[in-house]
C-alpha cells in the first residue's frame, strides 16, 4: 500500500479511468473485391435543442457527436409522427428553404430530419464534394482510414437509428441531387430503412468515367463503391420512389431514369413540374404515395 491506496486498487481506478476517456468510437468500413461497400456505423451521443414548438410541430437542433466530428441536423415533428424522412440536401443547400416542407409534412403527421451533409457549407465541417474530396477520400481508402464519403453515409445512418429510437416509426432515407447520391447508398447498405426517395438524383458517374480510361483495381473498386446504382437495387423489397423535373438543367432526365432502371420492384418513376431539386409539387406527391400507405391524419 502506497499512499493508503493498495495497488490492486490503484491499478483497477487507471483501468476504469482509461475506459471513461470520453473518446466517441469511430467507424469503420470493408468494401469486397466487387467494390461492395460495408459499414460499422459506430454509436453516437446527442445534443437535443429545442427551437420552436407549437400544437403543429416542434423543430430541434440536433447535434450528432461522433467520432469523426460533430453533425448538426435540424429536426422538424408533431407529436406522434406516423413515420419519418432523414433528409440529404444537395450541394450548397441550406435549412432555410425547408421550413414550409417541415410545417406541411408535420400537419400531415410526419417527421422530417434536415442532416446538414459533411462539407455542404452549412454547421458541419468537411470538404465540398469535389475533385479534390475524391482524390482525398481515395488515399484515405489506400490506407484503410475512413473516407468522409463513406462517413457523409453512417451519418444517415445515425440519424436513422435516432429517429427509429425516439419514435418507432418506419423511417425512410431521402436526398436531393447529391444528397440523394448518399440517401441510395444509405438505404442499400442499412436494411433499417423502411425505403428510398431521390429527387433529382443519378449515379455519380465516377466508375464510368474510370473504366472508360481502361483503369483497373483498386480506383474501379473505389469508385463502385461510391456509386448509388451499386446499392439501389438492394433495397427491395423496400419501395423506391424516384422524382425528376424533365427540364432539370444539372442531372438530366435520362441520368434520372437510368438510375431508376436498376432499382428492384416495388418502385416508382415520378416526373415532376419544376427543375433540379425537392419542391412543393415533390412534397405533394410524396403525401399522395404515403397517404396509400399510412391513411389520412386523424
Amino acid at each position: 500500500m502506497r499512499n493508503g491506496i493498495p495497488v490492486i486498487g490503484l491499478l483497477i481506478l487507471l483501468l476504469v479511468l482509461a475506459g471513461c476517456s470520453g473518446t466517441p468510437e469511430k467507424s469503420t468500413y470493408s468494401v469486397d473485391d466487387k467494390g461492395i461497400l460495408s459499414l460499422t456505423c459506430a454509436p453516437v451521443t446527442t445534443t437535443d435543442e429545442e427551437i420552436f414548438a407549437n400544437e403543429t410541430y416542434t423543430k430541434s437542433r440536433i447535434v450528432f457527436h461522433t467520432g469523426n466530428g460533430d453533425v448538426v441536423s435540424y429536426l422538424g415533428a408533431p407529436e406522434q409522427p406516423k413515420a419519418a424522412i432523414v433528409y440529404a440536401p444537395g450541394a450548397g443547400e441550406k435549412l432555410a428553404g425547408h421550413e414550409e416542407r417541415m410545417v406541411r409534412l408535420a400537419s400531415a403527421g410526419y417527421a422530417f430530419l434536415f442532416v446538414d451533409t459533411r462539407g455542404n457549407g452549412g454547421e458541419t465541417a468537411g470538404i465540398p464534394f469535389s475533385q479534390q474530396l475524391i482524390q482525398q477520400d481515395f488515399v484515405k481508402f489506400g490506407k484503410g482510414e475512413m473516407p468522409q464519403l463513406y462517413l457523409s453515409v453512417c451519418d444517415l445512418v445515425s440519424a436513422q437509428k435516432f429517429l427509429s429510437s425516439r419514435y418507432d416509426v418506419p423511417v425512410y432515407a431521402a436526398g436531393s441531387s447529391n444528397g440523394g447520391r448518399y440517401a441510395a447508398v444509405a438505404a442499400g447498405t442499412d436494411p433499417a430503412f423502411a425505403g428510398y426517395i431521390g429527387i433529382s438524383t443519378s449515379d455519380w458517374g465516377l466508375l464510368d468515367s474510370i473504366t472508360q480510361q481502361g483503369i483497373t483495381g483498386d480506383p474501379v473498386r473505389f469508385a463502385t463503391s461510391l456509386e448509388p446504382g451499386t446499392y439501389i437495387g438492394q433495397i427491395s423489397p423496400r419501395p423506391v420512389w424516384i422524382f425528376h423535373a424533365r427540364s432539370d438543367p444539372i442531372i438530366p432526365f435520362e441520368s434520372g431514369q437510368q438510375f431508376f432502371e436498376k432499382a428492384q420492384d416495388p418502385k416508382t418513376f415520378t416526373e415532376f413540374s419544376g427543375d433540379h431539386g425537392i419542391n412543393p409539387d415533390v412534397d405533394g406527391r410524396i403525401l399522395e404515395q404515403w397517404a396509400q400507405i399510412y391513411g389520412t391524419r386523424g
